[in-house]
């Protein structure tokens, strides 16, 4: 189950570095996608308009992981929830929290692996920050209304996006920013192919699919190819291209 898969030791290290390590530690060689790296912090400087969040503004990064794109929203943002199904990925971005690093080991070959630290950059304010572990398709209903709100790489990780897509005329406020990414990599293991956006023979392709969901409470502002890189080890790594949506609420 994709629930278990997001607690294995592995998988957290392997995003503690996709969020947090140094571009040697992320891709050790001379060659290779380097535009592809920093994704979480791409995720919102790229796709943000920052001019026009307020300085009280309050932010959701929704599956947000080990918490860099929650770290980064509150550069700009007076508040900052993240919230993971994961309770070993909200565990680690608690720690970072509150602690401001934490250690974790990089896989080299086999078992042998180097000890690193992830590190919250010192200018950021992490008293802003929360983590909370939260299923996406029943989210509290006190969470109130945010002025932005960041989905990265989640919609194709759910068993059924539309019931999150639905949710987002709820929590956005009028004039506020919604983004979302994905490498629209539908799997049955995660999302049943009846829920798949755009990604079956006879349905519009998943873009249009996204503007058909949201297209009562929200104009798409922008669209772009966001890479990313995910290393396995030091000689296996997944490059893929999110694709990237800005929305505001009408």
């Amino acid at each position: 189950m994709a629930e278990n898969l997001y607690e294995s030791d592995d998988l957290l290290n392997q995003y503690l570095l996709f969020h947090y390590g140094r571009p040697e530690e992320a891709l050790p060689y001379a060659f290779g996608p380097r535009d592809a790296l920093n994704f979480p912090v791409r995720c919102v400087a790229e796709c943000l308009d920052i001019s026009a969040i307020s300085n009280e503004a309050r932010a959701l990064d929704i599956g947000c992981a080990v918490g860099r794109s929650t770290f980064e929203l509150a550069r700009y943002c007076r508040r900052v929830v993240g919230i993971d199904h994961s309770k070993n990925f909200v565990a680690a971005a608690q720690k970072l929290q509150q602690e401001g690093a934490l250690d974790y080991p990089v896989k080299q070959v086999g078992d042998i692996y180097t000890q690193v630290t992830a590190q919250v950059p010192v200018d950021i304010d992490r008293s802003r920050v929360t983590f909370e572990t939260g299923d996406v398709h029943d989210l509290r209903p006190d969470l109130g209304v945010f002025d932005i709100i960041l989905a990265a790489n989640l919609l194709c990780r759910l068993r059924d996006p539309r019931q999150l897509l639905s949710r987002f005329p709820d929590l956005v406020v009028p004039g506020g920013q919604l983004v979302i990414t994905t490498p629209n990599t539908w799997l049955e293991e995660f999302t049943p192919r009846k829920n798949w956006l755009g990604a079956t023979p006879h349905t519009s392709d998943p873009l249009d699919a996204l503007r058909l969901e949201l297209k009562d409470s929200f104009t798409l502002t922008k669209v772009q190819d966001l890479p990313f890189l995910l290393r396995e080890h030091a000689r296996k790594f997944q490059w893929c291209i999110a694709q990237a949506t800005t929305w505001q609420r009408l």
